[in-house]
């Protein structure tokens, strides 16, 4: 009998062997999105103290402690009972104003627009002021029925609408809408499959809703089409139709560029030798509403159209 006990006890500490990883890795991914960033603080109050350098003196005076306080409340909640609201704290104490014609939005091309905005340089888009630049490329969640981060995942809109991260942007979309002011620039994929207006997103549900027509002039978007990608839309075309009836509709002036210049000549400086990066192709720009200011240049233009392009949006 000794023997038979033997292998049944074997047995049984293999399969407990074999089934704890699985439900420990089972565990671990229960929400689909990534876990909370590693030094989430420390990252955070790096990057207030860093921004209150480039405000104005009368804003330099803001306190990242207390800003930090403000927003980590969302992490004594559970991972999907984090409403927009629960950020108003912490949008009131890191509140600054934007400065005119300065305002970018965008859908699908988050590293070239930060590319193009250069820290503020040429443009402020959510992710360069300060309520926006301290959650930039970050995650956080509180762990299910338990106290501390969850570093393993957080949820995403696919697990549940109020979870951490969506409800910040939600609420520094709405806040930054309403703070944009002069000429309204936004910067689209026309090589997105689903096309370069996403008629549910951030831009079409928390932003548009919230521009003040009395303060924007004119909304002026650029729709830029990947390096090496297919076209799947241009200016009056698909969503661009949509987009482009629903902001006349609420009374704003709209003009649509496709694979506006300085933007494109940047995305070459990664792609020289492609051929859509042929002095041709970069330095045409069609344009719908407003004529375009750019000539195509001979051959021996590219570097002062270079130089030129970018001053240019410098100087917005």
């Amino acid at each position: 009998m000794w023997a038979p006990r033997w292998r049944r006890a074997a047995g049984l500490v293999l399969l407990v062997l074999w089934v704890l990883p699985a439900l420990w890795a089972g565990a671990g991914a229960r929400w689909s999105g990534e876990g909370s960033s590693a030094q989430l603080q420390s990252i955070f109050l790096g990057r207030c103290a860093d921004y209150t350098r480039l405000l104005g003196p009368e804003q330099r005076s803001k306190n990242c402690t207390a800003i930090w306080e403000a927003f980590k409340v969302v992490l004594e909640k559970e991972p999907c009972s984090v409403l927009p609201s629960d950020y108003d704290l912490f949008l009131n104490l890191s509140w600054h104003p934007l400065p005119r014609d300065k305002s970018l939005f965008w859908e699908n091309n988050h590293l070239l627009v930060t590319s193009f905005a250069d820290q503020t340089r040429r443009f402020t888009p959510l992710c360069d002021v300060l309520y926006g630049r301290v959650g930039d490329f970050l995650s956080w969640c509180r762990q299910r029925n338990a106290s501390g981060l969850d570093y393993e995942s957080c949820p995403t809109m696919e697990d549940c609408e109020n979870n951490p991260v969506d409800s910040y942007w939600k609420r520094a979309s709405m806040q930054y809408a309403q703070d944009s002011s002069g000429v309204i620039y936004v910067m689209l994929n026309g090589s997105e499959p689903r096309g370069a207006y996403p008629v549910k997103g951030f831009f079409a549900d928390f932003e548009i809703p919230y521009l003040q027509q009395d303060k924007v002039t004119r909304i002026e978007v650029w729709v830029m089409h990947e390096i090496g990608r297919p076209r799947v839309e241009s200016c009056g075309e698909g969503s661009m139709k949509i987009l482009e009836e629903r902001l006349r509709s609420m009374g704003f002036k709209y003009s649509c560029i496709d694979n506006y210049t300085p933007v494109k000549l940047l995305m070459c400086v990664d792609h020289s030798s492609h051929p859509d990066c042929a002095l041709k192709s970069a330095a045409a720009s069609s344009q719908r509403g407003v004529p375009s200011p750019y000539a195509e240049p001979g051959a021996g233009l590219i570097a002062p159209l270079f130089v030129a392009a970018l001053a240019s949006a410098a100087q917005f």
